[in-house]
């Protein structure tokens, strides 16, 4: 048995995929210590890893302070990323040395930190897209490599890698030092995908999610469409307004998360079709619908590609923009932006994805493709094979 400790960020959608494998390698028999936020305590506890909490820094932001991931703001969220990386290596530097630390690849630098303080292997988990010379997010983010605010921005960043041993400033930054990288998306969704050989392709990590309690479904034959714009970019009151004007007298049953920013009392007399919510068990939902209006965060597409539920995309930030670009190009469902979100496109996109055949065959060859993946399995015989090889290598 080893101890594995995982290192999860501020975010549902990258903590969301650890916990399944978590699970996976506590069903192994695993010693597994899962180091995150206090909000995440409920899905830890359900994978049985033993919960050990940190604070972020980033839970004390409101909604206007969470950074964009593009451009200025990419710089912003630069900085409140090496804060955030600081602060966790102060809080789990007095960790036991563990024999294998797991963490997210985008947000988690602590992870690698800690990981080279230790000299013990890592495993990065990726929940979205990854990049390389044939393809990266570079048309979606932009960055002016000669701003000053950039300039002393990386210098900091290396500053701090440097006085930590690290000399490669790059590797470090792109995840080089890593014993093996974990994606959790099929290998077809990511765009270019065989050009990553040295990436794990396992396809959507799924926990179990019993502990978000239960969802009572409408009559049999009723059609149900999911909105949800996820947890971070959903102060749009008026866009969930629009949709509960815009959904009376029609046929379709709407299931509307819309997390905790907006005023629940503000909408009024709901239509008998509409029922609101902050959160829903979004899975339980899922089983049921047939579309999803959503922000395409990377793990409400993938649970959509799982169930074989059409999206209509309504990306909020750069990395949305991208899923649902990738979504409209597999033939998977629809992308509207911003300026085209009116209520009768926004309709005749669920009525079109929902009754469109071509869609849903695409839809059935993505599950499979999932399905084959392997999901936690797969993954967690990654994580045992860097165990295996780093247990072989320390007897030499």
């Amino acid at each position: 048995m080893s101890r594995i400790l995982f290192m999860g960020p501020h975010g549902h959608g990258h903590v969301t995929p650890m916990l399944g494998l978590a699970e996976e390698l506590v069903t192994r028999r695993h010693d597994v210590v899962f180091a995150a936020p206090s909000e995440y305590e409920k899905g830890v506890a359900a994978s049985g890893a033993y919960f050990h909490r940190v604070r972020s820094e980033w839970e004390s932001l409101d909604a206007d302070s969470i950074p964009q991931m593009h451009g200025r703001e990419m710089v912003r969220a630069m900085g409140l990323l090496l804060d955030e990386t600081k602060a966790m290596v102060a809080q789990l530097a007095d960790q036991p040395r563990p024999d294998l630390v797991v963490h997210d690849g985008t947000l988690g630098w602590w992870g690698r930190i800690l990981a080279h303080r230790w000299n013990v292997p890592s495993v990065e988990t990726w929940p979205n897209f990854v990049g390389n010379k044939h393809w990266n997010m570079s048309r979606y983010v932009r960055i002016n490599p000669f701003s000053p605010r950039f300039l002393v921005t990386m210098l900091r960043i290396g500053r701090y890698i440097r006085s930590e041993g690290i000399p490669d400033v790059g590797a470090f930054m792109q995840g080089r030092f890593a014993a093996a990288r974990i994606v959790t998306l099929p290998r077809s969704f990511q765009p270019r995908g065989e050009t990553f050989p040295d990436h794990d392709f396992v396809g959507p990590i799924i926990a179990d999610r019993s502990f978000q309690g239960e969802w009572k479904a409408p009559a049999p034959g009723v059609p149900v469409v999911l909105v949800s714009l996820g947890t971070a970019y959903n102060n749009q009151p008026e866009f969930f307004q629009m949709v509960v004007e815009s959904a009376r007298e029609r046929p379709w049953h709407v299931v509307m998360a819309v997390g905790n920013q907006v005023d629940m009392d503000g909408f009024g007399d709901l239509p008998p079709n509409v029922e609101l919510h902050q959160r829903v068990p979004q899975l339980a939902v899922l089983k049921r619908a047939q579309a999803f209006v959503t922000h395409v965060g990377m793990g409400s597409t993938l649970e959509s590609l799982a169930l074989k539920v059409p999206m209509i995309a309504v990306p909020q930030m750069a990395e949305q923009q991208a899923n649902g670009d990738r979504i409209r190009d597999l033939g998977l469902g629809e992308s509207l932006g911003h300026t085209a979100l009116t209520p009768d496109a926004l309709w005749n996109a669920i009525d079109r994805v929902s009754r469109d055949g071509q869609i849903a065959q695409r839809l059935a060859d993505m599950s499979a493709e999932i399905e084959a993946s392997g999901g936690a399995k797969a993954g967690a015989d990654v994580v045992e094979r860097i165990l295996t090889t780093s247990s072989r290598n320390s007897r030499r």
